[in-house]
């Protein structure tokens, strides 16, 4: 019974809203008209949506409804006619005086209908609801979009019992798209490729209601963005988001041209207005069936999806991944009659698996024996291996996704070449001819080429012993690309520096000056140490050495150092756009989402291969913005090994005194305990955080509830009010909420708690789930 009123309660409410949106109308009456280029649009009562053009391609425009605010303008939500090609501009919308809705194209002298009814249209209006709404004599509803979605559901609008949305083809082209999404009349909602039967093979994504017993189950958007299954009306069968509190938002569901069921909420105060994703139906872009065509195949590069064509296959078409791929040659015909060994290959995928769909299952104990059994199977193009099952099958393949988490082995077979037919008796002499001839042009062509090798290696080497030679006389041996770092005098750095004239950066551990190498005239970051922990000559000059090895893309070069007595210097490859501080704090000019998300993701990797990658574990011990340096490419790359700890093969833990950054430094450090790579992991953390909220760790002038990040974040994060930690931009929420999950697990302060740097990548990436983080317990002594 409380269900009952609560749920009473709510439709009254949005029955409120909708009413009182519907009351203020602007009317369109008989003879009003649109131009693409004039007066190009009817505009509800608040101006919120308008139904008219708005641009698709070059000079050509389609017609629909579509938010007409600052922040969205032109975010098409209904499209007329959507599988009719974009018109010119010398189109006329007009309702006519004979009560029909039609466009008049002048250059074809043609006219259509918008839509069908069966009475004569007397007026029309755009509602503030986003329904657009036909009405006959008497005022009453002929007609209105919110009755035939294409690709979206707004507030107040229902998907009834046997209706589809159909997505785009894309962002751009509002046409009919590959994917569908139904309200089965077997209360089920369900995600299909198009053009595909209702079976549980072709379906995706459902809401596994179908057991539920529902009758007339609709799916339901709340002005509050509760999303949800109603049965018959009155009760709910399923709730898909419970609603949001947050004030002055709209909200609309769509199933996205990539297949993926979307709820957005679109900001709709004047200041800063922006749009997020706040619920979606798979965070994994291959999971729409057919996203990749027939016989492709999709896998996930950093959580975007990418469509490969199985060995031996080309892409249909390469601009578009949805046409699938083909053989380059077709062994269905070439195999008849043929010995399959002498013609065919097979590859064997692993983890990658296509629609079942054979035509003979085979019991085989091993893997082999199934390869085995498609080579000598003219009718056999593919097989599937799972649990001792080999499932042969004729192209083409559907459905194709490669996981780590699929045990699936696919065997593709493909031909390699094709027979040579016997030649005619009179061509057998002539065909020997040509193959003496073509025997002594290639004995000729392998003499003249190592002839031409002799001579240029003969160079080369006069070359290298030019060059060390004056080397030698110089007395100044710069850097090699391909050798441990140079050790220098201070003399010699003092003169690189022009004696330490032009300082570039300063921190905790020391002052970076630019310098110019002598004989190359590369140039150089300096970093004099200062304050250093005391050393010994020869353990200094052992980590240097074992440091300048390290070769990745997410590592700053060191190219060299000097251990002259108290003077202890290194020498870095020069990073153009200076540290990640620089620009991540800048307030006016933060760096874009994509290119912080991008940011963190590559600094992950470089730490990654510090910790697991390298001959010899390092431990950076000063992960922090102002050590991520920032190249052309605004490529991140880590730097300052100054502080850096080496562990040997053996150990997995080290005692030290303190090092790194106060706000960076993880607990352990003050309780004495060993430390571990896991240090880097906290301040990696407490990193992350900052580059997705564009602010310090630790900012006293903010209140105490927000002053320390990690705890402000954690805040927002119990409370489901990560809005709050937003700037001004839009971004993808669902993303956010799973680097915000990442950062909390990175600051845990039981270091065994939190997860490798692997596992930290992989959750990044979005290949691994991410429970809830457990609760933070902050070290105060560690700020």
């Amino acid at each position: 019974m409380e269900n009952f009123s609560f749920r009473l309660l709510v439709l009254l409410s949005a029955t409120y809203f909708v009413t009182a949106q519907q009351n203020a109308t602007n009317i369109i009456s008989q003879g009003s008209s649109l131009t693409p280029t004039g007066n190009s649009s009817w505009l509800s009562p608040s101006g919120l949506f308008a139904f008219g053009f708005y641009p698709q391609g070059h000079n050509r425009f389609g017609l629909g409804i579509f938010f007409n605010g600052l922040a969205f303008n032109k975010t098409v939500v209904w499209t007329a006619n959507r599988d009719n090609p974009p018109v010119s501009d010398d189109v006329t919308l007009r309702l006519n005086e004979d009560g029909r809705l039609i466009l008049q194209q002048q250059s074809q002298d043609s006219t259509t209908d918008v839509v069908t009814t069966d009475l004569s249209i007397s007026s029309a209006s755009m509602l503030d609801t986003g329904n657009f709404v036909l009405y006959g004599s008497n005022q009453e509803k002929i007609w209105q979009s919110f009755d035939h979605p294409t690709d979206t559901i707004l507030p107040g609008q229902i998907l009834s019992k046997d209706q589809e949305l159909f997505s785009s083809m894309s962002n751009s082209d509002y046409s009919t798209g590959i994917f569908r999404l139904k309200m089965q009349s077997d209360s089920n909602l369900v995600q299909y490729p198009v053009q595909t039967t209702d079976s549980p093979q072709n379906s995706y994504w459902s809401t596994d209601t179908y057991e539920k017993g529902g009758i007339n189950v609709t799916l339901n958007l709340d002005p509050d963005g509760h999303l949800y299954l109603l049965n018959n009306s009155v009760a709910i069968l399923l709730n898909l988001t419970s609603g949001f509190s947050e004030t002055r938002k709209l909200y609309l569901m769509k199933i996205d041209f990539d297949g993926i069921l979307r709820l957005y909420s679109f900001g709709l105060d004047k200041r800063g207005n922006k749009s997020s994703i706040v619920w979606i139906s798979s965070g994994d872009k291959c999971d729409p069936k057919g996203l990749c065509g027939l016989n492709g195949y999709c896998i996930l590069n950093n959580n975007e999806p990418k469509c490969e064509c199985p060995p031996g296959f080309d892409y249909v078409s390469p601009s578009n991944w949805t046409a699938g791929c083909h053989e380059r040659v077709n062994t269905a015909d070439s195999c008849k009659d043929l010995e399959p060994r002498n013609i065919y290959n097979i590859t064997q995928m692993e983890n990658t698996w296509w629609k079942s769909d054979p035509y003979s299952v085979l019991e085989v104990k091993l893997k082999d024996e199934c390869e085995t059994a498609c080579l000598e199977d003219c009718n056999c193009q593919a097989a599937m291996f799972t649990d001792g099952e080999c499932r042969k099958q004729r192209l083409p393949l559907e459905y194709g996704r490669k996981s780590l988490t699929e045990s699936n082995i696919a065997y593709i077979k493909w031909a390699s070449s094709t027979p040579e037919i016997e030649a005619p008796a009179d061509r057998k002499t002539e065909k020997k001819s040509e193959g003496h001839l073509r025997m002594l042009l290639i004995i000729v062509s392998l003499v003249a080429f190592a002839f031409m090798v002799l001579v240029i290696f003969g160079l080369f080497a006069y070359n290298r012993s030019w060059k060390f030679k004056k080397i030698l006389v110089n007395g100044n041996f710069e850097l090699m690309e391909d050798i441990a770092p140079r050790s220098f005098t201070f003399a010699e750095l003092e003169k690189v520096t022009n004696g330490f004239h032009e300082e570039i950066g300063r921190g905790s551990s020391g002052t970076v000056y630019r310098g110019t190498l002598n004989l190359t005239n590369q140039v150089v970051a300096v970093k004099r140490l200062v304050n250093m922990l005391e050393e010994g000559e020869k353990e200094f000059q052992n980590e240097m050495k074992v440091i300048g090895r390290t070769h990745h893309r997410n590592l700053v070069r060191l190219l060299g150092y000097c251990n002259d007595g108290p003077q202890k210097l290194l020498v870095y490859e020069y990073m153009v756009n200076g540290s990640l501080a620089n620009i991540l704090f800048d307030a006016q000019h933060p760096p874009r989402w994509d290119e912080r998300i991008r940011i963190a993701l590559e600094i992950a990797r470089g730490i990654l291969y510090l910790h697991e990658e390298c001959a010899t574990q390092i431990i950076h011990c000063d992960i922090k913005p102002q050590n991520i340096l920032i190249d052309e490419y605004m490529s991140a790359k880590i730097s300052d090994f100054g502080l850096a700890k080496l562990l040997q093969a053996d150990q997995t833990n080290t005692n030290t005194g303190i090092r790194g950054t106060r706000g960076y430094v993880a607990p352990e450090w003050h309780r004495k305990m060993a430390v571990t790579a896991k240090v880097d992991v906290y301040s990696f953390g407490i990193m992350l955080l900052e580059i997705l909220c564009c602010r310090k760790n630790i900012v006293l002038d903010l209140s105490e509830e927000e002053a320390v990040l990690e705890d402000w974040v954690y805040q927002c994060f119990e409370n489901n009010e990560l809005a709050k930690l937003v700037t001004g931009e839009e971004i993808d929420m669902i993303t956010f909420e799973r680097m915000v999950r990442v950062g909390l697990w990175c600051v845990l302060d039981e270091p065994s708690i939190r997860p490798s740097m692997k596992k930290v990548l992989l959750m990044l990436e979005g290949t691994v789930d991410i429970p809830a983080p457990p609760v933070l317990r902050t070290y105060l002594t560690a700020i």
